[in-house]
């Protein structure tokens, strides 16, 4: 007679609950998804900033760091969104890469008849899209963030940095590739998460396509109007 003791099972909370099961990521992956949008767009028009001249996006610059000084201290506000935007978008690839994993033993065969082009087309856009865009961010960082893959950073000086980075071809066509990815991705990504919020009226699509090339167009104006001489 065996004297091991049955471990009972553990206990899971109703979070543990909502996050192992499919519909639970699919909510993590809409909200989240939502989120990064409204940051996109915030920077964005950021960005606009540079067609000002340099004192205004310098000066846009420096006021971020100092949001909610004296009562919080210097940069505190944006080091929150910071943090705020790396557990969004943890959250948001982390539900996205189990949900694929997820899909794939559903169905270890594929489908007798291939399915719609431009079904295939959107997941395809979704998934290699997005790990394209994961990429891309930390590039992106490292770049004009951190300044380590611009030869010519200069700390505190974002026009100066905009124009010395997209003064080179190369870094050009990345970032308009890496844009034109994420133009397809939030224009599917939208109506998704709109969906999985309980909400698929044909108007959500429009309104996910407006909003996916207004954010495109207005990160794409900034390397054009670096290359047509508009801003230097």
């Amino acid at each position: 007679m065996s004297t091991e003791l049955a471990v009972p099972p553990r206990k899971t909370t109703s979070i543990g609950r909502f996050w192992a099961s499919t519909i639970g990521k699919k909510a993590v992956m809409a909200v989240t998804g939502l989120a990064l949008v409204a940051y996109l767009f915030a920077h964005m028009l950021g960005n606009l900033k540079v067609f000002f001249g340099a004192a205004a996006m310098n000066d846009y610059a420096a006021w971020l760091r100092t949001i909610g000084e004296p009562a919080l201290p210097y940069e505190a506000v944006l080091w929150i969104v910071r943090a705020g935007l790396l557990v969004a978008f943890v959250l948001h690839v982390t539900a996205a890469v189990q949900l694929s994993i997820r899909d794939r033993r559903a169905r270890p065969v594929r489908y007798a008849h291939r399915r719609r082009a431009r079904a295939s087309f959107a997941t395809s856009t979704m998934r290699w899209g997005g790990a394209t865009l994961a990429v891309y961010v930390v590039w992106h960082i490292l770049d004009l963030t951190v300044g380590v893959a611009n030869q010519d950073f200069v700390a505190g000086q974002p026009h100066h940095n905009i124009v010395a980075d997209f003064s080179v071809w190369w870094v050009n066509v990345i970032y308009i590739v890496a844009l034109l990815m994420l133009g397809l991705h939030l224009n599917h990504g939208f109506w998704s998460a709109a969906r999985t919020l309980g909400s698929a009226r044909p108007v959500i699509r429009t309104i996910g396509t407006a909003v996916a090339v207004m954010i495109t167009g207005g990160f794409l104006a900034v390397p054009i109007g670096v290359m047509t001489g508009l801003v230097a």
